[in-house]
């Protein structure tokens, strides 16, 4: 039977979890608090990401990062996206040498650019046909909830991929494999930026007309990026493309849409997050590291500039919703 470790217990981390069990995987997943681990064992709950749902009796949790990862032919990494680094160079020399390294963080690392994938190869020491990127329209609780979906397992070697894909492949998960992985991440990672600014123009009191315009100038904005670094354009109208842009820019499930809400109401970036419990959504910060990315291939990302703008300058949300629409006129 494959085993599987997952590193990271938040309600994505945990979802997963339950998905490779569901899928006939040994699981075990690892929780930073000791009494989080215990709950998740003895009770088969998450009360702090997964509030009322049931977990399988068969996933077993530890605190213990050694003990998760000991004889794993997956690790699964589930923490968030600027904390991998840090995380990772404390769990590189207990990963098996012939491991699938998976990522399930969407993300630009802020100051070095990289997409998760790269940083797992580089911490980890893997080369990068070991890595695999899961994305796609993954909402966490509806999951959980076991309503059906689909997903994209990215990895360069096919083999890899479809050992991941039949490890996940869940009666209500279901699983694409792909051999882009740039497209997967930069789809991921630009997804939360657009799905922010959604957000922010619901909470201004605009309509289905704006957000859907957002929505698809946003994938225009991220199958440029996506072209500059060489992905597959075929990949943005995929599940890890136009799929996880939809779900994310559209369900009040998503953090950043919720989050981005909070802004176009008025309140501050710091009050923001003290109303979703000192969390800040991660479009907040991939704002910043996807403008820089885009700054080096000279690509022009204009929601994402207006969006780091308002979450660290001093544009409004009124004004953005100006500026963007009094760019100059050109063919679309």
């Amino acid at each position: 039977m494959t085993r599987a470790a997952v590193l990271g217990s938040g309600s994505w981390g945990t979802t997963f979890a339950k998905v490779l069990v569901d899928a006939g995987t040994d699981t075990v997943i690892w929780a930073r608090r000791p009494e989080l681990a215990e709950t998740i064992s003895r009770e088969h709950v998450n009360p702090d990401y997964l509030m009322g749902l049931a977990l399988p009796p068969a996933l077993r949790a530890t605190a213990d990062a050694a003990e998760a990862i000991d004889g794993a032919d997956l690790v699964v990494l589930a923490v968030p996206s600027q904390a991998l680094r840090e995380n990772l160079a404390g769990w590189a020399g207990l990963i098996p040498p012939e491991a699938t390294l998976v990522s399930l963080m969407k993300g630009i690392e802020l100051g070095t650019v990289k997409r998760m994938s790269e940083v797992i190869s580089e911490v980890a020491g893997a080369e990068a046909d070991r890595v695999a990127v899961v994305s796609g329209p993954n909402l966490a609780r509806e999951i959980a909830m076991e309503q059906p979906t689909a997903t994209v397992v990215a990895c360069t070697d096919t083999d890899r991929g479809a050992f991941v894909q039949q490890a996940c492949n869940a009666p209500y998960f279901r699983p694409y494999t792909n051999i882009d992985v740039v497209g997967t991440e930069l789809g991921g990672a630009v997804k939360n930026v657009i799905a922010l600014a959604c957000g922010m123009a619901a909470g201004m009191g605009f309509g289905n007309n704006t957000i859907a315009s957002l929505i698809t100038r946003g994938l225009a904005e991220t199958s440029r990026l996506g072209l500059a670094l060489g992905a597959d354009p075929v990949t943005f109208a995929g599940l890890a493309g136009l799929g996880d842009l939809v779900a994310t820019c559209a369900s009040p499930l998503s953090r950043n849409r919720s989050f981005g809400e909070r802004l176009g109401k008025g309140e501050s970036l710091e009050q923001a997050q003290q109303a979703t419990h000192g969390q800040v959504a991660e479009g907040v910060k991939s704002c910043r590291s996807v403008l820089e990315l885009a700054g080096r291939h000279g690509i022009d990302v204009p929601i994402t500039r207006v969006m780091d703008s308002v979450c660290y300058g001093s544009l409004a949300p009124v004004d953005a919703a100006r500026l963007l629409m009094s760019r100059s006129t050109k063919s679309e």
